[in-house]
């Protein structure tokens, strides 16, 4: 062999995605080298930097790259991306993102439409179901049917010509519901008290007081002193549903609108999340969901029903449980669909593979928690041809329990080693044990982190004394002695989803664990019968969602008792202090940066020169109170503003109030001003806790509240679920992580299996007593491997 033959190929050098420089968010002009085709795990407590890291900088960048690929038409429809701010990034591939982003909650959102399952589905049944009913989209239920003719004129060889058209669409949407399956209406009982007068307080409804303009509205067109029992049918039609109406009160020209239609725009267009909490009960309480009587909940219309293969309608497909849906699609034998029923069989495979075989096509994505909507976008992924990109996932071990997370590794060592770099964000040692390589950020979080502090293999960063490192082993001990139950809440009959009229008594008084693998029906069992009962404050997985105008400030409300303060101590309207209101810089409207929108480039942001990004007006900044502007008190830390708000003139009872809650559940770090918009996915999580933990409330349902976070914040949330519990509060955790079972007082553990397989009740009992048990269940199993004991 010559001499040349046997020298390295220069292609072969690119072996490394070389990163210098990085500073997006709280990065510290950082600098890292990542092997390609090998697995990289990142670590670090929350807010330390890892997704800044890689999903701001490393999968941005690759993702604007491929962007400027395509023609500048194109570019003008897709999302336009700045480059982040790093001085050299090299070697990248196609990055894809699987994140932890809840999937779309449309209403007509599910799991066969967001993986494309139904759409093979209804080609299936268009040319094998009986009798036949037309095309793919006649078992749609997103298309509605609809006819029409009419005449209309044509120019044809300079001349015009009147031609008559019919057309003609035939859809599967259920036309009483339009295809979401459900409808809604308002319980009335929750609106108003029948036995009151209008102005005896007749409306419970959050903010309705006749003492103001309201009273004076209501008056001008109805009977303020008649029970609303006694309003005639027209008055009460005039009380609900009125249309809007210009009318004069006092001289002053005003529109009246029914309750119904002034709660749909005023509270029902938000999202749940953002609302405030009292008004979340109400609308929780008013809104009532009931099956479609038409389609009995299936979305679909007669016609699509009644086209069938082998007696199943496409809507009993879709109701069937994946697993079971598989073995029947392997039934259809066509010659003319066989590629069609082998990439169906394919797909439907890769669901139970990936440990979602218990979920049905029919399942809103809007149901699904974190971990079923990121494991469902993996669907896509598993089978793909194609080697050497980038898979960049976040978190991959949501929701899973420790029995599936070994299912999960075997995935992600699978695309590793088809030749792929997989980057995984993650807090859970069982996945972080199988990386090839670890890039560990830290050493704190926020402006304390931002830095990386180790770099290397499992085995050393074990010897590190990294805070990862040194809680990379750690195991939890059980408790010598538990709480006893002060009481219990009896739940008899429960069948939600996949229940199967289970009774057991969930105890209070306690810190209850409910347990059980992914689909088993822990979420059913709790949200199904318990959060919704009176004094409990039910805490699930939902996102908050917030833009750059949003922050800590306003999400909890900190921000009304101290715009009030500023106001009283100055003389002048709260609003004033408000940078989304009066108070907002004049130049860039209370953003703080002005946008400069480039066409097909990204839009440029740079800071506001009148405001210098500080985003009030400049007379504003001028009041202060005990020695601070406003936009000085955005900038402090929870933990300073507690101690600002606590003592001298600047004491704020209200205000401390909730900062206590935020340190308490380790966000004292982060500033009262900071857009919501760059909380990590675990600073999220917290911020939501803490605001549901201000709600006074005799039992607290936390769903799954060790998401996002590491090892050591772990420890922290067991101090702070303990403190609730010895001040009198019940807490119930439904819960995967083993540390937060061993510090239980009793468990609930549900399955045996998911789906089907499960929906029983397997154990109740002590942590103890589960993990002695001589025939273990699959969660006693792994918490006894985990326990240190």
């Amino acid at each position: 062999m010559s001499t040349v033959d046997s020298a390295p190929h220069p292609a072969d050098s690119h072996d490394r995605i070389r990163v210098q420089g990085a500073r997006e968010h709280n990065l510290k002009n950082v600098s890292v080298d990542l092997p390609k085709r090998r697995l990289t795990a990142f670590t670090g407590v929350s807010g330390s930097g890892k997704s800044s890291l890689v999903f701001a900088t490393i999968a941005a960048e690759s993702q604007r790259l491929i962007n400027e690929t395509y023609s500048a038409f194109l570019q003008g429809f897709m999302p336009s991306q700045g480059r982040p701010d790093v001085d050299v990034l090299e070697g990248l591939t196609t990055a894809i993102i699987v994140d932890q982003e809840r999937m779309g909650a449309n209403p007509r959102s599910t799991v066969g439409t967001a993986t494309d399952v139904n759409a093979m589905l209804r080609i299936v049944y268009s040319r094998l179901g009986s009798p036949r009913i037309g095309s793919p989209n006649a078992f749609s239920f997103n298309v509605a049917s609809a006819s029409g003719a009419g005449a209309i004129t044509i120019e044809k060889g300079g001349k015009e010509v009147k031609e008559r058209r019919s057309f003609e669409v035939l859809g599967g949407m259920c036309p009483t519901c339009e295809g979401r399956g459900s409808v809604s209406d308002f319980a009335l009982d929750q609106l108003y008290d029948a036995e009151k007068t209008l102005s005896g307080g007749a409306l419970t409804i959050p903010g309705y007081s006749m003492d103001g303009w309201y009273g004076r509205l209501f008056s001008a067109l109805l009977p303020m002193d008649v029970p609303i029992k006694d309003f005639t049918a027209a008055q009460l039609d005039d009380l609900l549903y009125k249309e809007p109406t210009k009318i004069k009160v006092e001289g002053t020209n005003l529109t009246y609108e029914g309750l119904i239609p002034r709660i749909q725009k005023s509270m029902l267009s938000k999202d749940r999340e953002a609302m405030q909490p009292h008004v979340r009960a109400f609308v929780d309480r008013a809104i009532v969901f009931t099956a479609c009587h038409a389609c009995d909940g299936t979305r679909l219309n007669d016609s699509a029903r009644s086209s069938k293969i082998d007696g199943l309608s496409i809507a009993d497909v879709c109701a069937m449980q994946i697993s079971d849906l598989a073995e029947w699609v392997r039934g259809i034998a066509d010659p003319g669909l066989a590629p069609l029923i082998a990439k169906l069989t394919d797909t439907l495979d890769s669901f139970v593979k990936i440990g979602l075989g218990y979920l049905s096509l029919e399942r809103p994505t809007g149901t699904l928690s974190g971990g079923e909507s990121q494991r469902t976008k993996m669907i896509r992924h598993l089978g793909s041809p194609i080697t050497d990109a980038t898979y960049v996932f976040d978190e991959p071990s949501i929701g899973l329990h420790p029995h599936d997370i070994e299912r999960m590794n075997e995935l992600l060592l699978k695309l590793r080693d088809k030749g792929n770099t997989v980057l995984v964000v993650e807090h859970k040692p069982e996945m972080i044990t199988i990386a090839d390589h670890v890039v560990d950020l830290g050493p704190r979080a926020g402006t304390l982190g931002g830095e990386i502090c180790f770099e290397g293999t499992v085995a050393d960063l074990r010897k590190s004394d990294t805070l990862t490192g040194r809680h990379l082993d750690d195991r939890a001990r059980l408790k010598d002695a538990v709480r006893q139950a002060s009481g219990a809440i009896e739940v008899r009959g429960a069948q939600t989803h996949n229940l199967k009229n289970v009774d057991v008594d969930v105890p209070l008084g306690v810190l209850c664990a409910i347990t059980g693998v992914a689909g088993s029906g822990k979420s059913s069992l709790i949200h199904g019968s318990v959060s919704n009962r009176e004094g409990v404050v039910a805490v699930d997985q939902g996102a908050i969602k917030g833009s750059r105008r949003s922050n800590p400030a306003t999400y909890t409300g900190l921000l009304d008792p101290v715009r009030t303060a500023f106001a009283k101590a100055n003389g002048v309207k709260p609003a004033l202090f408000s940078a989304n209101s009066e108070g907002a810089c004049p130049e860039c409207k209370g953003a703080g940066i002005i946008f400069t929108d480039l066409g097909m480039m990204a839009t440029m942001e740079s800071p506001c020169e009148v405001c210098e990004g500080r985003r009030f007006a400049a007379e504003v900044l001028e009041y202060t109170l005990g020695d601070k502007n406003i936009a000085e008190v955005l900038e402090l830390s929870m933990a300073d503003a507690r101690e600002f708000f606590t003592t001298g003139p600047a004491k704020l009872p209200k205000a401390a109030k909730i900062l206590d809650r935020l340190v308490d559940v380790g966000l004292g770090y982060l500033t009262l001003g900071q857009p919501l918009s760059t909380l990590s996915g675990g600073e999220r999580q917290r911020l939501k806790l803490a605001i549901h933990m201000l709600e006074d409330a005799d039992i607290y349902v936390l769903d799954e509240p060790t998401t996002g976070l590491h090892l050591a914040d772990v420890e922290q949330l067991l101090g702070l679920l303990d403190r609730l519990v010895d001040a009198g509060k019940s807490v119930i955790v439904i819960e995967h992580h083993q540390a937060v079972m061993a510090h239980a007082d009793w468990i609930i553990d549900v399955g045996p299996g998911a789906g089907q397989q499960g929906g029983t009740i397997v154990f109740e009992g002590t942590p103890r007593e589960l993990v002695t048990a001589s025939e273990k269940t699959i969660t006693g199993t792994h918490l006894a491997a985990y326990i240190a004991d």
